[in-house]
């Protein structure tokens, strides 16, 4: 059973857990749990993707009930009407609040878009970006005695492929848990040290006006139990107060920094 965040006769809206595929694929047969799928079996009625997450993110995942309403949605999202906004755990510390702009290239998959031009030029990306807390913790990395880290909140302006992700490697303060453009020893010592090895990505809230009323809705997913435990170990549960949860299970089995 997924979390529902919101539903009306209209649209609804879901907490998608990392890890989880939005909708079969065929570059994933052997997937067989699908957001799609299973929203569509808890709610009894078919469902529209309008936007998207990528697997390893969690958070808020909006589709609409009609064709008619998806329509509506996917406008709003390519218009830049709707306001997201991301939260996430980066290597090192970030002082400053700022906006990067910064084109990114096509990001190609090696099969799917094995045919796609090669020759398209960067496009625009737009993302602001702000630190929430900082700390250091006595965890060796490398050739660093500590490991310091970074909550930021992340608002994209722009949807381009993997776009939070690789603008945080631009500033050099990788998000934690990317295991394709993040820093892999900041990775595994995540993993050992925090019981946390999943990528530190999460959409936390969605802000937009209905599709069939015009009023301002706005849409929140809490953390899930990796994001609580690692917020917990570094003392960051009262930062964003909204998007935790009162009581989480334990986590077992990892080392004490």
């Amino acid at each position: 059973m997924l979390e529902i965040l919101y539903q009306d006769a209209h649209l609804v809206a879901v907490n998608k857990p990392a890890g989880w595929l939005v909708h079969r694929s065929w570059l994933d047969r052997h997937e067989t749990v699908f957001v799609m799928q299973t929203v569509r079996d808890q709610i009894g009625q078919h469902v529209f993707t309008v936007h998207r997450l990528d697997r390893p993110t969690s958070g808020v995942l909006l589709l609409a009930l009609s064709s008619e309403v998806a329509h509506r949605l996917s406008q709003q999202f390519e218009q830049h009407q709707v306001q997201k906004t991301y939260h996430a755990v980066v290597r090192g510390y970030v002082h400053d609040a700022a906006t990067l702009d910064y084109p990114l290239t096509q990001e190609r998959d090696k099969v799917a878009d094995r045919f796609a031009s090669a020759d398209k030029a960067p496009q625009s990306a737009l993302t602001h970006y702000r630190p929430l807390a900082r700390v250091e913790m006595p965890v060796a990395v490398g050739r660093y005695a500590s490991a310091r880290y970074t909550l930021m909140e992340l608002r994209p302006e722009t949807g381009r492929k993997h776009q939070l992700r690789r603008h945080m490697v631009h500033i050099r303060h990788p998000i934690v848990g990317d295991s394709k453009h993040g820093d892999l020893r900041q990775n595994r010592a995540m993993a050992q040290h925090f019981g946390c090895p999943r990528l530190m990505l999460h959409a936390s809230h969605l802000r937009l006006a209905h599709p069939i009323s015009g009023e301002p809705l706005q849409i929140s997913a809490r953390w899930d139990s990796p994001w609580q435990h690692l917020m917990s170990q570094f003392g960051w549960l009262d930062v964003v107060p909204e998007l935790a949860r009162v009581e989480f299970p334990p986590v077992s089995g990892q080392d004490s920094p």
